[in-house]
């Protein structure tokens, strides 16, 4: 099947994601934000536009990862993880939703067709 879709996407092993599995997690990604960039991209694998958006940031992703972290979130599986994000950037939850941090706050945020991973290039200290 790995095969079959990398024909297809071509962006299988484009992004190394970090998973996000429990508050330490999270508590880590905003710890990291003091010196790189973190990226979170918020997915709910029940939603076509989701996929869409995630497939999308995978097929245009052209950052050099040694300046930002990619973080991923499967929300349907973690949802209190996506409601302690909210809380604790004062963002309101979307889904699909990509969230940038920088030195402990948000300095950018989209949903939907508004996801442009380019976008985080105004955030990179390079």
């Amino acid at each position: 099947m790995g095969l079959f879709n990398n024909l297809f996407s071509g962006a299988e092993e484009k992004i190394k994601w970090n998973h996000i599995k429990s508050m330490d997690d999270l508590d880590a990604i905003h710890e990291k934000s003091k010196e790189t960039t973190q990226v979170i991209f918020k997915h709910s694998t029940r939603c076509s536009i989701s996929s869409m958006a995630l497939n999308r940031v995978e097929r245009e992703f052209d950052l050099d990862e040694s300046h930002v972290d990619m973080n991923f979130l499967d929300l349907i599986q973690f949802r209190s993880i996506s409601n302690e994000i909210a809380d604790k950037y004062n963002v309101f939850h979307e889904s699909p939703q990509m969230i940038v941090i920088k030195n402990g706050e948000v300095c950018h945020h989209a949903s939907h067709n508004g996801i442009d991973i380019k976008l985080v290039r105004n955030w990179i200290n390079e």
